[in-house]
């Protein structure tokens, strides 16, 4: 079971990849914008073992805080999410700093997927934790 911080912006895919990593056997901090999760990162969720951010977010978006949690937490990994084909673009340049990033729309079993593979783990460890 890891630890994870989800930073999405929009309040259902937030609450929906939450419940689908939570059912996965993870515990899941969330935020609503790239500011407020580095505000976590800095203090309730300073053990986080994951950073899963939305690219395109106001205030600070994915990008920003992929680069400010890669300066605070340099071993953390960090996974993006986008359904702006020009977002995922950007992350391009980030390839030293991004374990993956997730096109949108995605499939509750995908995104609990490529968490797992982003976290080293196998399919069967994720399976194992969802039964029990």
């Amino acid at each position: 079971m890891a630890r994870i911080l989800l930073v999405e912006d929009d309040d259902s895919v937030r609450d929906f990849v939450s419940r689908a990593l939570q059912r996965d056997g993870h515990s899941v901090w969330t935020a609503m914008d790239g500011a407020e999760g580095l505000d976590l990162l800095r203090d309730e969720a300073a053990d986080a073992e994951l950073l899963l951010t939305d690219i395109q977010m106001p205030i600070m978006d994915g990008i920003a805080l992929a680069l400010n949690a890669a300066r605070e937490r340099p071993e953390l990994p960090i996974m993006l999410m986008t359904g702006y084909a020009h977002q995922r673009e950007r992350a391009h340049g980030l390839d030293t700093l991004i374990r993956d990033v997730v096109q949108k729309p995605f499939t509750l079993a995908e995104i609990c997927r490529r968490v797992r593979s982003a976290l080293g783990e196998s399919a069967d460890e994720g399976a194992v934790r969802a039964a029990g």
